[in-house]
């Protein structure tokens, strides 16, 4: 029997046509397009209340949409094994933009948060480039240290650290509600990437009292805890935007009012083209429109976890650890932002993605969804290239001998390394090996040619 390497299902993979994920486009297409609909909807009344083009929003949406497209482009036809050696320089970005967005003059202060960088043309939030960036860390710290994370607290906790350090700098913008979200998809990775529950709960303990108590160190996040408690307490104040917000969504009943017949957006709802454009879709389509909605991002969210699950059993972990990544992070948001609009979560600042207005949000959304895609197409090539068995050339055959060689000396060293850990050092780090055999990976099997 023959073993034969990621190296070479990569070469034979240039002959295998790959496949995107059909119910994942469509669902893409269908909350961008819902998305500019209601984007113009919720704000023509500002806008031309203002002396501007009424469109105006809708328009610069439909920019962000093409820029978007061709994001998802670029990260559509990147290797998965470029981003895997590049994690930890993509990460070092992260933390240099989380940075620069503090230096006077090059970020932007909106409402007393400093969150955007400015570019000149636009202002770009950095936390949603940062998203993408973590699970991208993540995914290949998963990959690298399998062992370790499975195995140790130690393990889990030093990628944890390099997130924990992330929301320490959100929280000095403030950005209490990206911070958490970071969270939340660290916590969804790791206990995915195989970390043992006890280590997890252990954490969970530890953390949650402290999350609790820097959620409660500032007085405007406690007044907006009390506002959402009772919105109805100060309906002009501090519970304005909440009790707007479901004055919109009461008068939706079944199927809302008409599409564009909102009465809230007409400068009563607060943000009703960005963070509470749900109340908005409440009111014009009614529950019907909601759970539309609601499916479209269970159709996403569903999608990228089995793309996520099937490329982890194919031997894509990287991919896989990925697409879960992206799939918790869409979802989770998705689900912060609803619950906001219906008065079931303090309000967190937090779009809807690929609905909402923003141009931050749209463009590393898209470059999300182009991430998990990207793992899809990766994945239908090798399940064709394991399906198929075809023979081999002499191409082929070559390519196998120097993998067989990079492999006797990458035994050599791993040899040593197994001998100094037994000495008494730390156990041996696993690097990425980008196309030679490792059993993380799945490697497939081949009968030598008569």
């Amino acid at each position: 029997m023959w073993t034969w390497p990621d190296h070479i299902q990569a070469l034979r993979s240039r002959e295998v046509p790959g496949e995107l994920d059909a119910p994942l486009v469509l669902g893409t297409l269908g909350l961008a397009a819902f998305g500019l609909v209601m984007v113009a909807s919720s704000s023509m009344a500002i806008a031309e209340g203002s002396g501007g083009n009424p469109l105006q929003q809708a328009f610069k949406h439909l920019i962000f949409l093409g820029l978007g497209l061709g994001i998802a482009i670029v990260v559509l036809t990147t290797p998965l094994a470029w981003l895997e050696r590049h994690s930890r320089a993509l990460m070092m970005l992260g933390f240099l933009l989380l940075l620069a967005v503090l230096v006077p003059g090059l970020g932007r202060t909106i409402n007393g948060a400093t969150r955007w960088l400015n570019l000149g043309f636009m202002g770009f939030q950095v936390v949603e480039a940062v998203k993408l960036i973590v699970i991208v860390y993540l995914a290949s710290y998963a990959v690298r240290f399998s062992l370790q994370l499975r195995t140790s607290l130690f393990g889990m906790l030093k990628p944890l650290a390099v997130v924990a350090l992330v929301v320490v700098l959100l929280l000095a913008q403030p950005d209490f509600g990206s911070a958490v979200l970071i969270l939340a998809i660290a916590g969804g990775m790791i206990f995915v990437a195989g970390a043992r529950l006890r280590d997890i709960a252990l954490l969970g303990a530890t953390g949650l009292p402290l999350l609790a108590v820097v959620a409660i160190a500032e007085p405007y996040r406690i007044q907006r805890l009390k506002s959402f408690l009772d919105p109805w307490a100060d309906p002009f104040n501090d519970g304005f935007q909440l009790s707007q917000a479901l004055i919109a969504i009461g008068r939706g009943e079944w199927f809302g009012v008409g599409l564009g017949s909102s009465v809230q957006k007409l400068f009563y709802l607060p943000m009703a083209d960005t963070d509470f454009i749900l109340a908005v879709i409440a009111e014009e389509l009614g529950l019907a429109g909601v759970a539309l909605v609601m499916g479209l991002f269970a159709l996403v969210a569903w999608r990228a976890f089995r793309i996520g699950i099937d490329a982890i059993r194919h031997g894509l972990p990287f991919g896989g650890y990925c697409a879960i990544g992206v799939g918790l992070w869409i979802s989770v948001q998705a689900l912060v932002s609803i619950g906001v609009n219906l008065g079931v979560l303090p309000t967190k600042g937090l779009t809807l993605p690929l609905i909402s207005a923003g141009g931050s949000s749209l463009l590393m959304t898209a470059a999300g969804i182009a991430l998990v895609l990207r793992v899809g197409w990766e994945l239908s090539q090798r399940i064709e290239i394991e399906s198929t068995g075809r023979p081999l050339g002499a191409e082929d055959l070559e390519a196998f001998a120097q993998a067989v060689r990079a492999e006797c000396t990458a035994a050599a060293g791993v040899s040593a390394a197994l001998a100094t850990s037994a000495s008494g050092s730390r156990t041996p780090r696993i690097e990425p090996t980008l196309g030679l055999v490792d059993a993380a990976r799945t490697p497939m099997v081949r009968r030598a040619p008569a």
